[in-house]
């Protein structure tokens, strides 16, 4: 059954970055494997799949975090569930590399002509049309950017259902990543911090009305 136009927008319309949630009220557990199988089917340039999602329920791990996350002080100790994703470094990313390989061949399963092809295609894009080898930097960031689909996903699928959101990039990334290294033992020379994203309900309404700029503003038909 199709989900009506205005249901879509109403959803979009209650959505906000909610600066705390309501401790008391807890996420089922159906609600949030459906926001997370939202965000495993989401696109990525190729394919390629370049994150992780920890779902971060430990209450001293999430009080470690707080300690460096300026943007999540409410957040990271009221949400219901927190996710904390991560991006494959820039070596992981290359056209060359032995994880997309793996990616062509045991998750997209392609024949081996379409992964020369690809490889191929991949190369020029990364090289030439993006120019996206010259340092670790640029090809990390352009993994990165692939990262915000699910989360804009995994927001838009909350809303649609009722639960609040709130993602932050407020944080020292140094700091997060040491303590994920320490404490969660995810290996630093895989992965790098790309954002959070809290989830629970409201436990207060907006401070103030949802504002954006008019569509002429942002938009530009090219006839």
């Amino acid at each position: 059954m199709a989900i009506s136009k205005q249901d879509i927008l109403d959803a979009f319309q209650f959505r906000h970055a909610c600066k705390e949630f309501d401790a008391e009220r807890k996420i089922a557990g159906a609600d949030f494997d459906f926001i997370l199988e939202v965000a495993r089917l989401s696109p990525s340039s190729f394919g390629l799949e370049p994150w992780q999602f920890l779902v971060v329920q430990n209450p001293e791990l999430r009080e470690k975090l707080r300690a460096v996350t300026w943007g999540g002080q409410k957040q990271l100790p009221t949400a219901s569930h927190v996710v904390l994703t991560l991006v494959r470094k820039s070596h992981f990313m290359r056209y060359d590399s032995a994880y997309l390989q793996h990616i062509m061949r045991e998750v997209q399963q392609f024949p081996e002509d379409i992964i020369s092809l690809r490889s191929g295609l991949i190369e020029k894009f990364q090289r030439s049309d993006f120019d996206l080898l010259g340092s670790e930097r640029t090809l990390t960031d352009w993994a990165t950017r692939q990262t915000y689909l699910p989360l804009a996903n995994m927001m838009t699928v909350a809303a649609l259902i009722g639960i609040d959101s709130c993602p932050i990039e407020g944080f020292e990334r140094v700091e997060v990543e040491r303590i994920l290294a320490e404490d969660a033992d995810v290996n630093l020379e895989h992965w790098s911090a790309a954002y959070m994203v809290a989830f629970g309900y409201r436990k207060n309404p907006p401070a103030r009305p949802k504002t954006r700029q008019q569509r002429d503003a942002v938009v530009r038909w090219l006839d």
